[in-house]
């Protein structure tokens, strides 16, 4: 018998397996074509002829990932994010000011890429407003369109895609939770659900939400690197090896549309949350450790390239994300780390990462491995949390309050620093109504 919470399913991932479907089988062999032909163009400028290929996620496969938690750690240490490059202890915050530019240039370089220094500006249109109702809410929603200035190279449009929905009597200015997801087509629906949606959760407590789509800003795929923000900023040229990936570029979205809620006086843009699951949970961190206007984060099951440990042998491995179908998350460079170079050779690790976020709140959401499975490991998102700790104390935060990974359902939210494993599948659903909760002590007051 299929156990009922199998049957929960991710919106984006659910969407996402929509659109695709839609594509013709041409256009998903050409976006293949163009994407290994891109990977393999990034190979060659590295040197690399051959990768070390990643284990499969099907756990009956003969090559399956890693489970076995006695396996998991060949590393002895991780790097440490309070020690400086010269050996020097980062014992201030001052100091620590500092090391965290040491920090994000190990990620630049290896892992996320560099947004360049000069971007295209982006002008906000409302295109649309709908006066209706979420439930039992009365609600406005605002059809965006964020026009990225192409007058350098117009051969390249980029529209980014947001709608804002608040709350439609507002006195005063409002949080706002902004996913990373989709803006389902008119008349679609999801099957009917026990309880309050997350929307109404949210609107529940007078607060607003939006959706931004990443697709609007860059492909998910290596094939879209000629269009997007990525190949608008590069003239339609290949990325160089230390150019950003999709999930910078997602971030950089991210950005823009605190640009635009600082001039929406409905909207308080001291309070701002980001969201994301899965590929968009991994986005979400990215956006929340770059973006020091975010306020707070929900990352939901983001695994590698996310908060999961890179250098743990299990689940998903450095060798998958390097692969031509996630590597246009990440830089070029990093693809070296599945060969010649391994994960241990990494500068940096997802604890740091976390660190990158203090002090502001960020909250680690999980599925259950009997439902959602062991892909994407719970534990390696966990012990970054855990390992994020020390950073947080040093700017007087309190970190996971925990070391030993706790049992399912069991919420680590008294620090800044929070954690949660429900007992559904890839989604993030059971773990809202914790987050909200959570989120609105911060709300009530203001996050330095």
């Amino acid at each position: 018998m299929i156990k009922k919470s199998i049957l929960i399913f991710s919106l984006s991932a659910f969407f996402a397996v929509q659109v695709f479907a839609q594509w013709s089988r041409e256009e998903q062999e050409r976006i293949g074509r163009l994407s290994r032909e891109d990977h393999q163009l990034m190979m060659k400028q590295l040197g690399i002829k051959e990768l070390r290929p990643g284990p499969s996620g099907n756990p009956k496969a003969p090559n399956a990932a890693n489970t076995d938690e006695s396996k998991a750690t060949p590393y002895k240490s991780l790097p440490d994010p309070l020690v400086f490059k010269n050996g020097t202890a980062v014992k201030t915050a001052e100091q620590w000011e500092k090391r965290k530019l040491e920090i994000f240039e190990d990620f630049d370089r290896e892992i996320y890429g560099r947004v360049p220094a000069k971007t295209p500006a982006v002008t906000w249109e409302v295109v649309k407003e709908e006066d209706t109702v979420e439930g039992e809410f009365p609600i406005i929603i605002k059809q965006l369109v964020g026009h990225v200035d192409n007058s350098e190279y117009p051969a390249i449009t980029v529209d980014i895609q947001m709608t804002l929905t608040t709350p439609k009597k507002i006195t005063d200015p409002v949080p706002v939770i902004v996913e990373f997801g989709w803006n389902f087509p008119a008349g679609f629906r999801m099957r009917p659900q026990s309880g309050p949606t997350w929307q109404q959760q949210v609107l529940a407590k007078g607060w607003a939400y939006a959706i931004l789509v990443p697709t609007s800003i860059q492909a998910d795929n290596g094939a879209g690197f000629r269009e997007g923000i990525i190949g608008l900023v590069n003239k339609g040229r290949p990325r160089k090896l230390d150019d950003w990936g999709a999930l910078r570029a997602w971030a950089w979205g991210a950005s823009r549309a605190v640009d635009y809620f600082q001039t929406n006086p409905d909207i308080d843009e001291k309070r701002v949350a980001i969201e994301g699951l899965s590929r968009y949970g991994k986005a979400a961190i990215v956006a929340l450790a770059y973006e020091p206007r975010i306020a707070i984060g929900l990352i939901g099951s983001s695994g590698a390239g996310g908060a999961k440990i890179l250098r743990r042998v299990f689940g998903e491995q450095v060798e998958n994300l390097a692969s031509s179908g996630e590597y246009h998350w990440f830089t070029p460079n990093f693809i070296k780390y599945a060969g010649p170079l391994t994960p241990l050779d990494l500068p940096v690790d997802a604890h740091e990462l976390v660190a990158l976020c203090a002090p502001r709140p960020v909250f680690i959401s999980v599925g259950s491995p009997d439902v959602e499975g062991q892909w994407i490991d719970a534990k390696g998102m966990f012990l970054a949390g855990v390992h994020a700790g020390p950073v947080y104390e040093l700017l007087g935060k309190k970190g996971l309050g925990a070391a030993e990974f706790p049992p399912q359902e069991t919420a680590l939210v008294d620090g800044e620093i929070a954690f949660r494993q429900h007992a559904g599948g890839h989604t993030v659903g059971p773990n809202w109504p914790v987050f909200i909760k959570y989120a609105e002590r911060y709300f009530s007051k203001s996050i330095p």
